[in-house]
Parts: structure tokens; sequence; C-alpha cells
């Protein structure tokens, strides 16, 4: 069964706006999925659906199973703490040490001090943080809150991770890294899906891409993968015999065709409707 699954999804805000237009996917458990497109494709409005932030206008939005229209308000907080959210804003407390801000969903969980503190010790440790752990988040940079973000939605061990731009305010060398956290995440089992119009991270990790341009999921990228097995018997092959990795998604290309129509020719021939040339 599908960990999320929409259907003709659509919605429409009161100004008049379609943020969603008919869009469907699916995902399953274990999958990682990259949400792209330019700014006010309906990424974040897709995230704010899943998280029950908001409802959606028309379709169905199903997530561990659940139809989320049907959803008692009651039902909410416990659907919520199988998910970790990152959100383009932070949502930090602002007066909480950045150890606090992590810890607070885990007092929510009802773990012991004990548990608690070694759960988010690691964390902050994991994401270069740790001698954070007692400032207030008006000291840190934008990119040193956007981490104490992440380690706030890591440190619940979430079966669902869904980040909104979770790299905007990092530098290329940690955003790597960040995304090779998810990675690792992944692997253990957990379904990421993170919300990116970083054409350079797409290249640098293909992995299934949905692109939404203007409230309309327009493609859905499955990229090939690379065997690692048959890359480790082939060590000892020349360099220029191991195949490309990011070779079958070109993500640079799709997003900027979204933008950049191709030119028609001044005047070209074409056959009218007896086979005689027409000027055009």
């Amino acid at each position: 069964m599908p960990l999320v699954s929409l259907h003709q999804v659509h919605k429409r805000y009161p100004t008049g706006t379609e943020a969603l237009s008919g869009v469907s996917f699916s995902i399953e458990p274990g999958e990682f999925v990259f949400l792209s497109g330019p700014s006010g494709a309906g990424k974040s409005t897709l995230l704010r659906l899943l998280l029950h932030m908001e409802i959606a206008t028309k379709g169905d939005v199903l997530l561990f199973g659940r139809n989320l229209a049907a959803l008692s308000r009651s039902s909410v907080p416990y659907l919520r703490r199988n998910i970790g959210a990152i959100f383009q804003d932070f949502r930090l407390l602002p007066d909480r040490t950045v150890f606090e801000n992590v810890a607070v969903g885990l007092h929510i969980l009802g773990l012991s001090r004990k548990e608690i503190k070694q759960r988010v010790t690691n964390t902050l440790y994991d994401l270069s943080i740790d001698r954070y752990a007692q400032a207030f988040p008006s000291m840190l940079s934008g990119g040193e809150q956007q981490r104490v973000a992440i380690a706030r939605a890591l440190v619940m061990h979430p079966a669902l991770i869904l980040a909104d731009e979770p790299t905007g305010n990092l530098d290329w060398e940690l955003s790597n890294d960040i995304v090779r956290l998810f990675d690792d995440l992944n692997a253990k089992g957990t379904t990421v899906i993170m919300a990116t119009h970083d054409r350079f991270l797409l290249n640098a990790f293909p992995r299934r891409t949905l692109l939404l341009n203007k409230g309309f999921l327009i493609e859905d990228f499955q990229p090939s993968q690379t065997n690692d097995d048959e890359t480790e018997e082939g060590v000892d092959e020349e360099p220029e015999e191991v195949p490309p990795i990011i070779q079958p998604l070109d993500m640079t290309a799709a997003l900027r065709n979204l933008h950049t129509p191709p030119p028609l020719p001044k005047q070209q021939k074409i056959a009218g409707i007896d086979g005689e040339e027409v000027s055009s």
C-alpha cells in the first residue's frame, strides 16, 4: 500500500488562486522523492496538505492509508508524530535554547530524560551544531537555524520526512551533507519527500522527481539507478568505462524549458490540405 497517495487533487484559495490542479501520484514506503519546480509551482502547498495544515478543495489525499479529509481534529497530532516536518521559516521557539527546541517533540512523546539527552546530543553532533546546544535562535545565523529545524525533525526518528527547501539557507557543501544525511535515513527505511528548486542538488542526487509548474504535475522523473555491485566489480577498469551517474536526469534542462520555449523559425514550408507547400 502506498504511504502517500493523491488522486485528482485541487487546491483553490479564496482569492481564486489555483495552487494545485488535478495532481495525482503515489509514493511507496522507503522512497526518496524530490518535489521540484519554480517558485509558486505548488510545492509548499502540497506539503501543507500532507501535514493536514490545509485541506484539498477537491480530490483525495491519503497518508498512511488514511484519507486526510475524513481525519478528526483530535487524530491530527497522532498522525504528525510519524512525520518529521522541516519548514522554510524554521518555526523555532525564540525563548528556548537549541537543545530545548530540538527536544520539545520528545517530551511530548514522554521519553525519559536520559533518552532525550542522548537523542538530542547525537542529532546535534550529526548536524555539526552541538556547540550551539545552549544558544538561543537569535544568536544563530540563518543556516545554523535551518540546521536546528532539521535536527528537530530528525530527532523524532519519523517514518516520513517532509522537507520544504531544507537547504535554502545553506552553502553547497552543507547542502550536500544534509541530503546525504537524508540518504542515510532513507537507506534505513525512512521515506523522504523534499521540495527544492536547486538544480545542482537534483543533478548531484538522481532520485525520483515530481516536477510541478503552476499547480500542475507536468513530469514524473524516475532516473535509472547505478548498480553498486557492478561498479565494485569493475574497479580495475579505465575511469572512462564507468557510466556516469547523473546523466539520466538532466533537471537543469527540464527547469530551463519551463520558462524558455524553443524559438520557432521565421518561415517554414508546410504541406497544405492539397499537398502543396505553403509558407507559414
